[in-house]
Protein backbone atom coordinates (compact mmCIF):
# COMPACT_ATOMS: atom_id res chain seq x y z
CA UNK A 1 0.00 0.00 0.00
CA UNK A 2 1.10 3.56 -0.60
CA UNK A 3 1.42 5.99 2.32
CA UNK A 4 -1.73 7.75 1.09
CA UNK A 5 -3.66 4.45 1.00
CA UNK A 6 -2.48 3.62 4.53
CA UNK A 7 -3.74 6.93 5.92
CA UNK A 8 -7.01 6.74 3.98
CA UNK A 9 -7.57 3.30 5.54
CA UNK A 10 -7.60 4.89 9.02
CA UNK A 11 -10.50 7.17 8.03
CA UNK A 12 -12.51 5.46 5.32
CA UNK A 13 -13.30 2.02 6.70
CA UNK A 14 -16.90 0.85 6.96
CA UNK A 15 -16.86 1.32 10.76
CA UNK A 16 -14.77 3.19 13.31
CA UNK A 17 -13.64 -0.22 14.59
CA UNK A 18 -12.24 -1.01 11.15
CA UNK A 19 -10.47 2.37 11.09
CA UNK A 20 -8.98 1.60 14.52
CA UNK A 21 -7.76 -1.81 13.40
CA UNK A 22 -6.10 -0.24 10.37
CA UNK A 23 -4.42 2.37 12.57
CA UNK A 24 -3.17 -0.35 14.92
CA UNK A 25 -1.87 -2.39 11.97
CA UNK A 26 0.18 0.49 10.56
CA UNK A 27 1.23 2.34 13.73
CA UNK A 28 4.88 2.15 14.72
CA UNK A 29 5.41 0.88 18.27
CA UNK A 30 6.62 4.32 19.34
CA UNK A 31 4.14 6.37 17.32
CA UNK A 32 3.95 10.00 18.50
CA UNK A 33 0.45 11.52 18.56
CA UNK A 34 -0.02 15.25 19.19
CA UNK A 35 -3.41 16.77 19.92
CA UNK A 36 -3.40 20.57 19.43
CA UNK A 37 -2.82 23.02 22.26
CA UNK A 38 -6.21 24.29 23.44
CA UNK A 39 -8.00 21.09 22.39
CA UNK A 40 -9.69 19.16 25.25
CA UNK A 41 -7.22 16.26 24.86
CA UNK A 42 -4.15 18.42 24.17
CA UNK A 43 -0.76 16.81 24.55
CA UNK A 44 1.63 14.39 22.94
CA UNK A 45 1.12 10.68 23.56
CA UNK A 46 3.61 7.95 22.70
CA UNK A 47 2.47 4.46 21.72
CA UNK A 48 -0.95 3.18 20.72
CA UNK A 49 -1.97 2.26 24.28
CA UNK A 50 -1.39 5.83 25.50
CA UNK A 51 -3.20 7.26 22.46
CA UNK A 52 -6.16 4.97 22.98
CA UNK A 53 -6.41 5.80 26.69
CA UNK A 54 -5.96 9.57 26.38
CA UNK A 55 -7.76 10.25 23.09
CA UNK A 56 -9.91 7.52 21.55
CA UNK A 57 -11.46 6.15 24.76
CA UNK A 58 -12.41 9.67 25.82
CA UNK A 59 -13.82 10.55 22.40
CA UNK A 60 -15.90 7.37 22.49
CA UNK A 61 -17.22 7.86 26.02
CA UNK A 62 -17.68 11.64 26.17
CA UNK A 63 -19.20 12.33 22.74
CA UNK A 64 -22.12 11.24 20.59
CA UNK A 65 -21.27 10.69 16.93
CA UNK A 66 -17.86 12.38 17.17
CA UNK A 67 -16.24 12.07 13.77
CA UNK A 68 -13.74 13.42 11.30
CA UNK A 69 -15.09 13.80 7.78
CA UNK A 70 -12.19 13.99 5.33
CA UNK A 71 -12.51 16.49 2.51
CA UNK A 72 -9.25 15.68 0.76
CA UNK A 73 -5.66 14.52 1.16
CA UNK A 74 -2.25 15.82 0.11
CA UNK A 75 0.61 13.32 -0.07
CA UNK A 76 4.34 13.94 -0.52
CA UNK A 77 6.95 11.27 0.11
CA UNK A 78 6.72 10.31 3.80
CA UNK A 79 4.00 12.85 4.72
CA UNK A 80 0.25 12.80 4.23
CA UNK A 81 -2.08 15.64 5.15
CA UNK A 82 -5.77 14.93 5.65
CA UNK A 83 -8.10 17.88 6.03
CA UNK A 84 -11.80 18.23 6.61
CA UNK A 85 -14.30 18.69 9.41
CA UNK A 86 -14.80 17.44 12.96
CA UNK A 87 -18.35 17.22 14.33
CA UNK A 88 -20.10 15.73 17.31
CA UNK A 89 -22.28 16.32 20.36
CA UNK A 90 -20.86 16.49 23.88
CA UNK A 91 -22.87 14.12 26.11
CA UNK A 92 -22.82 16.19 29.32
CA UNK A 93 -24.01 19.45 27.71
CA UNK A 94 -25.92 18.18 24.70
CA UNK A 95 -24.16 20.84 22.62
CA UNK A 96 -23.03 20.08 19.08
CA UNK A 97 -20.13 21.53 17.13
CA UNK A 98 -18.51 21.57 13.71
CA UNK A 99 -14.98 22.81 13.05
CA UNK A 100 -12.26 22.63 10.42
CA UNK A 101 -9.21 20.46 11.01
CA UNK A 102 -6.01 19.21 9.39
CA UNK A 103 -3.97 16.16 10.35
CA UNK A 104 -0.31 15.75 9.38
CA UNK A 105 0.87 12.16 9.29
CA UNK A 106 4.49 11.02 8.90
CA UNK A 107 5.41 7.50 7.86
CA UNK A 108 8.59 5.47 7.60
CA UNK A 109 8.78 2.07 5.89
CA UNK A 110 4.96 1.87 5.65
CA UNK A 111 4.55 2.53 9.39
CA UNK A 112 2.94 5.62 10.89
CA UNK A 113 5.53 7.31 13.10
CA UNK A 114 3.68 10.53 13.95
CA UNK A 115 0.38 12.39 13.84
CA UNK A 116 -0.18 16.08 14.52
CA UNK A 117 -3.55 17.80 14.75
CA UNK A 118 -4.27 21.39 13.72
CA UNK A 119 -7.77 22.51 14.66
CA UNK A 120 -9.89 25.50 15.59
CA UNK A 121 -10.48 24.28 19.15
CA UNK A 122 -12.92 27.02 20.20
CA UNK A 123 -16.09 25.37 18.81
CA UNK A 124 -15.11 22.16 20.64
CA UNK A 125 -14.49 24.02 23.91
CA UNK A 126 -17.85 25.82 23.50
CA UNK A 127 -19.62 22.46 23.16
CA UNK A 128 -17.95 21.15 26.34
CA UNK A 129 -18.93 24.19 28.44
Amino acid sequence: MTNLEIIKSTYEGKTSEENGKNLAQYAADDISWTEAKGFPYAGTYIGLESITQNVFSRLGSEWIDYKFTPEDYVASDDKVVAYGTYSGTYKLTGKSFTTRVAHIWKLKDSKIISFEQFVDSQPVIDAVK
